[in-house]
């Protein structure tokens, strides 16, 4: 198949995506598949539909570029396994969804009224993928900043005079197809809170977990060999609050319920 042949097929597959599972992995598939020869392409094929759908398909590919992430991860850890070091040294689409996450967001959620249906599941996709560390949390930090500028009308806070873009009301039958979606979507997203950071560590793949207090510590700089168990600690790590009054109410009252002062004796200061 020419290369022209498959870019062609591939825009009628994303113009024909949908919320099901079944639709992004038809889709999923045959990116994969002609990453090797036509990867630029379909990327380009990609960005381009993000400006040219409207704003339910729009949203359809951002979903399914979450799947497509995690599909290159999958392979790259599966060619670590094997010992190809020509894929795993590759993360395919990731890198290209990192490179131009800010022009996929923006054309996504555009600015204003127009923008807002796919706000929300927007930010969910951002907060995954940095809870998840399939792209450098500090790229998606800045996108997420982004919106932020945004005033109530979904417009950007400067002083610069802006051109109000005036668009149609979609469709009753769009409508009620967007409900479907986003509640398949959902649907997806609750499934998916309980999935543990993907690790690209090809050594604990291929082995049963042992004791978390028998692995090997890990840091960020180790990149594709840090464990599941440090990104996840490190999520909860951020977090955190600090220290504060409440902290030491808490800490009272648990002391006074596993050590209760004897009849007649004063209670122990533990300032």
């Amino acid at each position: 198949m020419d290369p022209f042949e498959v870019r062609m097929q591939f825009v009628a597959l994303l113009r024909r995506l949908d919320a099901s599972q079944q639709s992004i992995r038809k889709v999923v598939t045959y990116a994969v598949k002609f990453f090797p020869p036509c990867g630029e392409d379909l990327w380009d094929c990609i960005v381009e539909e993000t400006q040219k759908g409207s704003i339910n398909s729009r949203i359809n590919i951002l979903y399914f570029l979450d799947s497509l992430c995690e599909t290159c991860l999958l392979v790259k850890t599966h060619a670590n396994a094997i010992g190809n070091t020509q894929k795993a040294s590759s993360n395919m689409y990731v890198d290209l969804v990192a490179r131009d996450l800010g022009k996929i967001v923006g054309n996504v959620v555009p600015p204003g009224v127009e923008g807002s249906p796919n706000l929300v599941s927007t930010k969910q996709i951002l907060e995954t993928w940095r809870s998840k560390r399939v792209i450098d949390p500090q790229i998606l930090d800045s996108v997420i900043t982004s919106f932020a500028h945004r005033n109530d009308t979904g417009e950007s806070d400067n002083d610069a005079p802006t051109v109000r873009k005036t668009f149609a009301p979609l469709p009753r039958s769009e409508v009620f197809k967007r409900i479907e979606e986003d509640r398949e979507r959902h649907k997806r997203l609750r499934e998916r809170r309980w999935v543990q950071p993907i690790t690209h560590n090809n050594i604990t793949q291929m082995q049963a977990p042992p004791l978390a207090s028998f692995m090997p510590l890990t840091e960020k700089e180790d990149g594709d060999r840090e464990l599941s168990i440090d990104i996840e600690f490190d999520n909860e790590w951020e977090t955190l609050s600090d220290w504060n009054e409440d902290d030491d109410e808490a800490c009272t009252e648990e002391n006074a319920l596993c050590f209760p002062d004897p009849p007649g004796e004063m209670a122990m200061d533990l300032d």
